[in-house]
């Protein structure tokens, strides 16, 4: 506590012996400005008349009531975004077939990553011999039904497009080759993925 006062009187005693020999630089730069400033507000102030003043105070006083009543606009709050993970093939497929009867579109889609696979499996018994995409699924050992074999190649080389999704007014919608079952096509392919470890 008394460093504390001893500072301040030092501090003081700084200052007053700095000002003494800096009066007048002080009474230049500050005094003089500050009073002439002063003195000219003192005349705009005169020089106007009362009722503008008062307009001006309370327009002022309003404003000041306005911005307390108002609600404030708060900042918006930044919520934190939530990625989702990216899915997997095995789960964009999972997906797929539990949309399978909303449409042509996801049975297509179903038929699409069936067909691929089978393209794959067909690419990998052929030990990476080039193989065109738009070729037939016709291969070694590779014997499935001719609707699972047109529901394949349709998937890979088709589209959703070709068979548009015309309900009939009383009943189902046709069939159309997409509408093969899927877990027939899978047990193909599992089969054929075995097939190709042993061989």
């Amino acid at each position: 506590m008394n460093q504390r006062w001893l500072r301040l009187a030092g501090v003081i005693l700084i200052a007053a012996l700095i000002a003494f020999p800096l009066r007048q630089a002080i009474y230049d730069t500050i005094v003089v400005p500050v009073a002439f400033l002063l003195w000219g507000i003192g005349l705009l102030y005169r020089a106007w008349p009362q009722v503008i003043w008062w307009i001006v105070l309370v327009v002022l006083v309003v404003l000041m009531l306005l911005n307390s009543l108002l609600p404030q606009s708060k900042p918006a709050k930044l919520v934190p975004m939530k990625f989702k993970p990216p899915r997997g093939q095995v789960e964009d497929l999972v997906l797929s077939i539990q949309k399978a009867q909303k449409g042509i579109y996801f049975k297509w889609m179903v038929a699409n990553r069936l067909g691929k696979l089978a393209y794959q499996i067909l690419l990998h018994r052929e030990s990476g011999r080039p193989r065109s995409v738009f070729a037939p699924l016709l291969g070694v050992d590779w014997e499935p039904k001719k609707e699972l074999q047109n529901y394949l190649e349709i998937g890979l080389h088709g589209s959703f497009a070709d068979y548009p999704n015309v309900k009939a007014p009383f009943g189902a919608p046709p069939k159309t080759p997409l509408d093969f079952d899927v877990s027939e096509a899978v047990e193909f392919l599992e089969s054929q993925i075995e097939n190709g470890r042993s061989g």
